[in-house]
C-alpha cells in the first residue's frame, strides 16, 4: 500500500490570495513639481509637435510623410520607398530593439515613464481630469458624492475634452495614410468614405478607452515589455529606488525634531510617493514590474525632504549596488555588446539607404505560354516588365537584353518616360532564331539605364525558353 503525500492547510497562514478577475480600482494621482516632471513636459510637448505638426508638412508639392496604400507607396520627405523596400522596415524595427535594450539595460524603464505613448496620452488625459474635476481629494470626494448638476457638468467636461484629444489623434493617425488635408475637408463636408470613417473612429475609441479607462492595465497586463524587462536588469541598472536604509523605520514626526532621537529614519510615511504613482504601487516596497521609472515619486519625495529640511535622494534613480553601497559599473559587458551591436545596426541601415538603387525593375514571364513561333520562323518569348522611378523627377529610360547576341528585343516605345515616383509596366517580346538554341532555356539579363547619363541603372536575370532540341 502506498504513502500518502502529508497536506498541509495554510489558509490560516497569513497567505494572502489575489483575485485576477478584480474590478479596477480607481487611481486618484497626485498633482506634483519637480525636475523629472519637467522633463517629461519638455518630450511631451516635442512628441505631440512631432506627432501633430509632421502630418501638415509638404514636400515638393505632396505631404511630406505620407504612406499611401493604394499606390504601394510610402513617401518620407525626399525619399519614396514601395514595397520591395518592406525589408527596411524589418531593419527599422530591430534597430528599435536592440535600443530598447541598450536603454533597458542602462536606466531601465525610461521609455515607459516618459517617451511609450500610452504613458504620454495618459499625462494628458490626467491633466484633463485635474482641470476639469480638481486635485486628488476634491476627486475622491465628487466620485462618493450623488449625482447632481455640479457633477454631471464636472464629468461632460472632463470626457469633453477626453473625447476630442482622442479624434484629433486619431484624424492625425488616419492622416498618415491618405492626404490629411483631404481628410479633414471629407470630415467636415460629410462627404468621408466608409473605411477612413470607420478608421477615424476605431481610433478615437481606442485612444479613449486606453488613456482614459484602462491607464496603467495597459502597462501592467497588456503590454508585454513589463514581463521580460527584469530578464535585461542587473544590479548595475539605474531605477528608481527606495533608500531604504536611510528612510527605516519610518514614521510621522513634527518639522524640525531629531529622526535620530525618535528613533526613525527620514521616511515620514506620508505616502504622498504613493499617490503620485500613475501605477498605484509603493516604491518602498522596492522595485516592482508595475514601476514604469517615471519618477513622479522621486520629484514627490523631494519636495517633502525640502520641507523637511532632510537631503534630497531618499527616493532616487540609484543601482542596487550603490545601496548596498558597492561601485556601480556603468560600462559592463552587456551595455556594451548591445551598444555595439545598436551601432552596427545603425551603420549597416545608414549604409542601406544611401544606396537605395534610383530605378528597380521587375521581370514577370508570361505564364500562359512558355514559347511561341512567329510567322518568321523566329522563337519569342513574352515579358511583362515593370520600371521603377525611384526619384523626385521624370526619368526617361533605355531597356536592352544581354545573354546572347542574336537576342532581339520588340519594345512598344522607344522612350520609356516614367513619372516620379511612379512605376511604368510594359510587356515586352524577346525574340531569337532557333538556329541559335543551343538548350531549351537560355539565361538572360534585361538591363535598365537612364538616358540622362547617370548612375541610374538595373539588371534582372531571367529565362528564355524555347522548343525541345532535336
Amino acid at each position: 500500500m502506498s504513502e500518502k503525500i502529508p497536506i498541509k492547510d495554510v489558509s490560516a497562514d497569513g497567505v494572502k490570495t489575489f483575485d485576477l478577475y478584480a474590478k479596477r480600482e480607481s487611481i486618484y494621482v497626485r498633482s506634483y513639481q519637480g525636475l523629472f516632471k519637467n522633463i517629461r513636459l519638455i518630450g511631451v510637448g516635442f512628441l505631440f509637435i512631432l506627432y501633430f505638426g509632421t502630418a501638415w508638412l509638404r514636400w515638393d508639392g505632396r505631404q511630406a510623410v505620407l504612406f499611401d496604400l493604394p499606390a504601394r507607396e510610402f513617401h518620407i520627405f525626399a525619399a519614396t520607398f514601395q514595397p520591395q523596400d518592406f525589408f527596411l522596415l524589418s531593419f527599422l524595427l530591430i534597430i528599435c530593439a536592440f535600443g530598447l535594450f541598450f536603454i533597458t539595460v542602462f536606466a531601465g524603464r525610461v521609455w515607459c515613464g516618459y517617451t511609450c505613448p500610452q504613458t504620454v496620452w495618459t499625462w494628458i488625459y490626467m491633466w484633463a481630469e485635474r482641470v476639469t474635476e480638481g486635485e486628488r481629494h476634491t476627486r475622491i470626494k465628487l466620485d462618493k458624492q450623488p449625482w447632481s448638476l455640479n457633477k454631471a457638468a464636472r464629468k461632460s467636461a472632463k470626457h469633453a475634452i477626453w473625447l476630442t484629444v482622442a479624434l484629433a489623434t486619431a484624424i492625425t493617425f488616419v492622416g498618415y495614410f491618405m492626404p490629411i488635408g483631404e481628410l479633414v475637408y471629407q470630415i467636415g463636408t460629410l462627404q468621408v468614405s466608409g473605411w477612413a470613417l470607420f478608421w477615424v473612429f476605431f481610433f478615437t475609441a481606442a485612444t479613449y478607452i486606453n488613456a482614459g479607462w484602462m491607464r496603467e492595465q495597459v502597462c501592467i497586463y497588456m503590454c508585454p515589455y513589463a514581463r521580460f524587462q527584469s530578464v535585461m536588469f542587473d544590479k548595475d541598472t539605474l531605477i528608481v529606488s527606495y533608500d531604504e536604509a536611510r528612510g527605516e523605520p519610518r514614521g510621522s514626526r513634527k518639522r524640525g525634531s531629531d529622526p535620530e532621537a525618535q528613533g526613525l529614519g527620514d521616511c515620514i510615511d506620508c505616502n504622498i510617493c504613493v499617490q503620485v504613482c500613475p501605477t498605484g504601487i509603493d516604491i518602498r516596497d522596492g522595485l516592482q514590474y508595475e514601476c514604469i521609472g517615471c519618477a513622479a515619486c522621486v520629484d514627490a519625495c523631494d519636495q517633502v525632504m525640502d520641507k523637511m529640511d532632510y537631503p534630497r535622494g531618499l527616493i532616487r534613480y540609484t543601482t542596487e549596488h550603490s545601496l548596498e553601497g558597492r561601485e556601480t559599473k556603468l560600462l559592463r559587458p552587456r551595455l556594451l555588446g548591445y551598444g555595439a551591436a545598436l551601432a552596427i545596426m545603425i551603420g549597416l541601415f545608414v549604409v542601406t539607404l544611401s544606396n537605395l538603387a534610383e530605378v528597380t525593375m521587375d521581370v514577370q514571364r508570361d505564364r500562359n505560354v512558355l514559347y511561341r513561333e512567329t510567322r518568321g520562323g523566329l522563337i519569342e518569348n513574352v515579358y511583362i516588365i515593370r520600371i521603377n522611378n525611384r526619384t523626385n523627377t521624370e526619368a526617361t529610360y533605355h531597356l536592352s537584353v544581354d545573354g546572347h547576341p542574336e537576342l532581339h528585343l520588340d519594345l512598344p516605345a522607344n522612350r520609356l518616360t516614367v513619372e516620379p515616383g511612379s512605376s511604368l509596366q510594359i510587356p515586352v517580346n524577346v525574340q531569337l532564331d532557333p538556329a541559335y538554341m543551343e538548350d531549351t532555356n537560355i539565361p538572360i539579363r534585361f538591363n535598365v539605364e537612364a538616358n540622362d547619363g547617370g548612375s541610374a541603372s538595373t539588371n534582372v536575370d531571367s529565362r528564355f525558353m524555347g522548343p525541345t532540341l532535336r
